[in-house]
């Protein structure tokens, strides 16, 4: 775990170096370790999610299932990125999502209560969790926006541009899935822009 922790650490104090080695070995006390294999849930929806997980080594994807019962894909999260469904963790909600573990996957996890315990006892940590909420929502919004103004295309594109390093790791049925195209689409797609 200790490996983990460092990572994690290192993650934090490159977002805040103003944090003392003291507050981060405080925080890092607050950690657990959590090790799931492929196919593993990380939450569940419908429930309540414990702990915000901090991914150290694998990979996940983010998902609801749909009114014909189809899986959709919200979201790819590897090493150094964070398991959660943030708003309804923060307001402590059942989730919408679920997410899986596409590979084996280590988490350091820190429970709500632990997160708000860090937060009154090191305020400086409070900065470090808005910096993260507003990474959260960047990401979202760029999601939204995606699927207003550009194509089918041009998603792929941006997703080859951006998550190169997932291209061997996600199968074309869930990155076809996250892209909101049907899966022969997405191989016409990389049809056409491998005879460019």
């Amino acid at each position: 775990m200790q490996a983990d922790a460092e990572i994690y650490v290192r993650s934090i104090r490159a977002l805040c170096p103003d944090l003392t080695d003291e507050e981060l070995a405080q925080f890092a006390a607050k950690l657990t370790l959590l090790e799931l294999d492929k196919k593993d849930l990380f939450i569940q929806s419908g429930k309540v999610q414990k702990a915000l997980g901090f991914v150290t080594k694998g990979l996940i994807r983010s998902f609801f299932v749909d009114l014909n019962g189809n899986e959709i894909n919200v979201g790819f999260y590897a090493e150094g990125d964070y398991a959660t469904h943030y708003p309804a963790f923060i307001t402590r909600q059942p989730s919408s999502y679920t997410i899986q573990c596409l590979e084996p996957t280590t988490f350091l996890c820190l429970t709500f209560e632990d997160l708000q315990w860090i937060y009154q006892q090191y305020p400086k940590f409070e900065r470090y969790g808005r910096l993260v909420a507003e990474e959260i929502l960047k990401r979202q919004q760029a999601r939204i926006e995606s699927f207003v103004f550009q194509t089918a295309e041009e998603r792929y594109l941006d997703f080859a541009e951006h998550h190169a390093p997932l291209f061997n790791r996600v199968s074309l049925s869930q990155l076809s899935s996250y892209l909101g195209i049907e899966r022969q689409t997405l191989t016409r797609i990389r049809q056409k822009l491998a005879h460019k």
